[in-house]
């Protein structure tokens, strides 16, 4: 079938199945407008002046007006289509939908925009205010290169009273203002403008040297060290000063409370009970919300004390709209069923965007959401499907899931297609991906993740499909990371990760990135059909493409080019630690019931088989070219099958030079059993579900080592 015929295809059946998107000519038309008002009957798009009829003003009213539909006559044949005029549609408070506002099979909900209209449903509110800084001490604080430049604003003159914290720690249940400009997220002021500053030494609670850590680097379990150079001598009354970093490990970030800053000794002290427990020689770091480093176009701060807002413009304020978030999240749905949001934008809310609860056949279909404090969607239920979106600028990961019962490993069916992840993390830099996927039974299919500080895709569970993606320029500030990634668990069986094209791949200061991460001990799971160039800048350390130390897994029928190793088998130590996490888990699964036994034979016995051990894991019909093929620790040659892989040979490519990895039809990988790979499916494809077409992205250049 051609690809096209998959389009056309896929197009139909969605609108056979799930009536998501066209009106039938037996629904209900609803229709909601700026220029519209609550008190008329929304049946007309244009108000009617003789009559006094028109549109609504409000998604609220519209809710309103379906549930008196429903109570009078039941849910219409065919459904309801709230149509919304192109606009902005500001909320303080989030859009709540419930059991009583769902559809049916054949009649769902749908709230739309309007075709060729923009409709935003913000969480913001514009600062229209600014006005020149003239108070001196103000001017005092403020860097020379920014005075003349910054201006401010009064929050309380637009009503916005407690909008909460600019600056915080790393609390999900922190809601933090964020500015946004020409709808980008601005910077707040910050120190050093990009990049990282690094930890000089540590030292403990009485100033004397710390052992020598791991990797020959000093290590202190407090948060106390010696800084580089003299700027920080610059910050003296400042009163909320913060740093972020990976304290310890380039996988785990957090936000530091700043207690004091001793410029005589160059020791910064860190406000107790610190977040991350140990801090490493080294590590780089950056401070925040500071008024004295507010030095650069885009960057501003916000003083709690007097509600005032400071701002750096990057252009002329005519040039575009300056929006506060003041909004908790925007959409928040429970036990709602057959319910469509399609083709509209959903921003600057200091939480997540939309959360769906307990959702059945739920869709978010050709929507924008960008510029959120957390999450862009978190979704929790069965049956539904998130299409055609694009989702960036998130302060948290993109797509947070759940769905399926793992007792009974019933799946959850939950799609996430065709979407287009990038720039997000923005907040919290690590363990926050583009799609956090868990339970059991779930899809992410044909969609783009570039351009993040960590992870692409962290799946927990069973029996997973992720295909057809493309992943590139991920986990640049994570040296010890996955753009695939999964961990620590002996269950988490069955899940398939096939005909995906990572590229580009390097981590953090160039020390390297693996593809797909299958860590501590994952097992059972399958790669296969994937494409793998330039993944790993080698430095100092061979990060693979694919690594596993768990067991059961398949790597089979991959391309690796340019890959520094191309797959790694390991152990690891310490069975006093992870026997017992291991098997926690192990006995929160019924692994020996009949669902369990049949669908994972192999899980039934694993107590009794060495289980700290890769057994069982086959490494067949790969193709590795440039770069290295891999790594196996010498506990685990023994017990890995490798067979029939091509390596180190010309495999014949259509034409690598212009990135065509095909195979031709003399390659001597046929004869070793590998199949072809559809690389011309992977990625997004053009279809009415999307929200924007084309969609261009750019590949980050590779990291540079940083000098020792």
């Amino acid at each position: 079938m051609s690809r096209l015929s998959e389009i056309w295809l896929s197009a139909v059946l969605t609108i056979l199945l799930t009536a998501s998107g066209s009106t039938t000519c037996l629904a209900v038309t609803l229709y909601v407008g700026p220029n519209g008002s609550d008190a008329w009957s929304g049946r007309l798009a244009e108000p009617n002046a003789a009559k006094t009829d028109g549109c609504f003003a409000s998604l609220n009213r519209a809710r309103e007006e379906i549930r008196r539909i429903k109570n009078k006559s039941g849910l219409p044949k065919g459904g309801i289509v709230v149509e919304i005029r192109g606009g902005v549609y500001r909320l303080t408070s989030p859009f709540s939908l419930s059991a009583e506002d769902s559809g049916a099979e054949g009649s769902p909900i749908v709230w739309r925009g309007q075709a060729g209209e923009e409709v935003r449903i913000s969480g913001g509110v514009r600062v229209t205010n600014f006005r020149p800084v003239t108070d001196p001490a103000v001017l005092k604080r403020l860097d020379e290169r920014a005075r003349g430049h910054v201006l401010q604003a009064d929050l309380t003159e637009l009503g916005v009273k407690n909008p909460g914290l600019a600056a915080g720690p790393d609390d999900e249940n922190t809601n933090r203002l964020e500015l946004f400009f020409q709808d980008k997220p601005m910077t707040l002021a910050r120190w050093p403008n990009t990049g990282f500053t690094h930890i000089k030494d540590v030292d403990d609670s009485n100033g004397n040297p710390v052992k020598v850590g791991r990797g020959n680097m000093r290590t202190s379990p407090i948060g106390r060290f010696l800084y580089e150079g003299d700027h920080p001598s610059r910050w003296a009354g400042e009163k909320d000063v913060w740093l972020h970093g990976c304290w310890f490990y380039e996988w785990a970030d957090s936000r530091e409370k700043v207690e004091s800053i001793d410029t005589t000794r160059h020791v910064i002290t860190l406000t107790a009970p610190c977040n991350s427990k140990r801090f490493r020689q080294g590590q780089g770091y950056y401070a925040f919300n500071l008024l004295s480093e507010l030095d650069t176009p885009g960057e501003w701060y916000f003083d709690r004390t007097s509600n005032i807002l400071y701002f750096w413009p990057p252009a002329p304020l005519d040039q575009g709209k300056v929006v506060v978030s003041v909004a908790p999240m925007l959409v928040f749905m429970l036990d709602a069923s057959y319910v469509t949001f399609r083709g509209l934008t959903f921003e600057a809310s200091q939480g997540d965007a939309i959360i769906a609860k307990s959702a059945d056949n739920v869709q978010i279909v050709g929507c924008t959401i960008r510029n959120t404090g957390r999450w862009a969607v978190a979704l929790y239920g069965k049956n539904s499907r998130i299409a055609g979106c694009d989702l960036y600028g998130l302060g948290y990961g993109g797509i947070h899931l759940t769905g399926g019962d793992g007792k009974t490993l019933t799946p959850g069916k939950l799609v996430i297609d065709n979407n287009h992840f990038h720039d997000y993390s923005r907040w919290k830099r690590m363990m926050k991906p583009a799609l956090k996927m868990n339970g059991v039974g779930n899809t992410a299919s044909h969609n783009l993740f570039d351009n993040a500080p960590h992870q692409a895709i962290w799946w927990t569970g069973n029996d997973h499909l992720i295909e057809f993606n493309e992943i590139h320029s991920v986990c640049y500030e994570a040296s010890d990371g996955g753009a695939i990634y999964a961990g620590e668990d002996w269950t988490g069986r069955g899940t398939v990760v096939r005909n995906n094209y990572l590229h580009h791949l390097s981590g953090f200061e160039g020390r390297g990135c693996l593809g797909v991460y299958l860590d501590d001990f994952w097992s059972g799971t399958e790669s296969r059909g994937n494409l793998f160039y330039k993944v790993t800048n080698y430095c100092n350390a061979q990060v693979p493409a694919v690594s596993t130390c768990g067991r059961d897994c398949t790597i089979v029928n991959n391309v690796f080019i340019d890959c520094r190793p191309a797959v790694d088998v390991s152990t690891r130590g310490n069975p006093a630690f992870w026997f017992p996490l291991l098997k926690s888990k192990l006995d929160q699964v019924p692994y020996k019931s009949a669902v369990w036994a049949s669908r994972y034979p192999k899980l039934v016995n694993i107590l009794d088989d060495d289980p700290l051990l890769p057994k069982g894991n086959v490494i067949a019909r790969n193709i590795c070219v440039g770069g290295k093929w891999s790594t196996v620790c010498k506990e685990a040659k023994s017990l890995v099958t490798f067979q029939d892989n091509l390596i180190d040979q010309d495999p014949h490519f259509v034409d690598a030079e212009h990135g065509n990895f095909q195979l031709k039809e003399d390659s001597p990988a046929w004869k070793l059993g590998f199949q072809r790979i559809p690389l011309e499916k992977i990625g997004l494809y053009q279809s009415p579900e999307r929200a924007s077409w084309p969609v261009s992205h750019t590949v980050r250049p590779a990291a540079v080592p940083r000098a020792k």
